[in-house]
């Protein structure tokens, strides 16, 4: 009697092959031998293994983020589910809540629905995750990669260094000395290179760099209102503080609606990414505007065509940044 709801992992470890090697059989993808796929094939039919309906050429595109709840997020979907109607593929998405993604179950259940390709978005792999996806023979392309772990993939990041340097020199022109930065995630490329750009162009002024003046944040909401008011709270504070990220910038606004502070009188601020909040916020808000939607339609359209076999010139994109100059900013001490 046929065993039911049989899994991938059951079959693969019963034939002594890798999760992804089932995959490739049921997929009726090449590189196995015939007796391995033979015996595969009779522990899937002995199994019970329920296979699902091919897609008839459909794209299946997976999207791995590590987070649905902000307007960031929002934004990277928008360009990758443009990119993909516009292709014809289906995209599935899936939310990490900050954890590494690469479960044993989720290798699984990407190996089980023959999926054409991963983009991930700031999201750590499980080191096992790495092997697997490699076995499964799909191309991965990140976007804003974390550190040097992701230097074998695809990668579409914007000019980060630039954008720090740029919203740094803004506020120095103003007139500003003292300024503040909370970073988003430091394990994060993308905050690292905007650090280092903010403190280029301190340099670059002959100011020195004060670590009393920065603070590693989360790039969310709370982080920014909590490490605002750390800075705001110093005997000779900040009469300017950057931001890694928009919704921590608004932090920095309640944090200085607190203390009385008003926003860009006694305070400038400056953000990055250019969401929505930029422009629903009082003042409006000038921030380093990342081409978010554009960063991921350009990662869904390189991992098409990887994985239609292009050869491709470059797999490393960098899309420009712009400072986007609002209310938000001041010359110091015009209260």
């Amino acid at each position: 009697m046929a065993e039911q709801n049989a899994t991938l992992a059951e079959i693969a470890s019963a034939a002594g092959v890798s999760v992804p090697t089932v995959s490739r059989v049921l997929n009726g993808r090449p590189g196995i031998s015939a007796p391995k796929r033979q015996e595969i094939e009779r522990l899937l039919e002995d199994r019970g293994y329920e296979r699902r309906k091919p897609r008839r050429g459909t794209s299946l595109i997976d999207f791995v983020i590590s987070s649905l709840e902000t307007q960031w997020a929002t934004e990277l979907l928008r360009g990758a589910q443009a990119e993909a109607a516009r292709a014809g593929a289906d995209l599935v998405v899936t939310a990490t809540d900050g954890r590494p993604a690469g479960s044993p179950d989720w290798i699984e259940r990407l190996a089980a629905r023959g999926t054409d390709g991963v983009v991930l978005v700031v999201s750590e792999l499980d080191p096992s995750a790495r092997d697997e996806l490699s076995r499964l023979h799909v191309p991965v392309v990140v976007i804003d990669p974390v550190g040097t772990d992701t230097d074998a993939y695809a990668t579409v990041s914007a000019t980060d260094w630039v954008g720090g340097r740029e919203a740094t020199e803004h506020l120095l022109a103003l007139g500003h000395r003292r300024i503040g930065y909370i970073t988003g995630p430091m394990n994060l490329e993308c905050h690292q290179d905007r650090l280092d750009g903010y403190i280029s162009a301190l340099g670059r002024n002959k100011l020195p760099r004060d670590t009393s003046l920065v603070r590693e944040g989360d790039s969310l909401t709370a982080g920014g209102e909590r490490l605002g008011g750390e800075l705001l709270d110093l005997a000779d504070r900040p009469t300017a503080i950057i931001s890694g990220s928009d919704e921590q910038a608004y932090g920095v606004y309640l944090a200085a609606r607190a203390r009385r502070l008003r926003i860009p009188e006694d305070l400038s601020v400056v953000g990055f990414d250019d969401v929505d909040l930029c422009r629903w916020v009082t003042p409006q808000l000038t921030t380093v505007r990342q081409p978010l939607a554009n960063m991921a339609s350009e990662a869904t359209r390189l991992l098409l065509a990887l994985a239609r076999g292009e050869n491709l010139a470059s797999t490393q994109v960098r899309l420009a940044s712009e400072l986007i100059v609002r209310d938000s900013t001041a010359p110091p001490g015009t209260a």
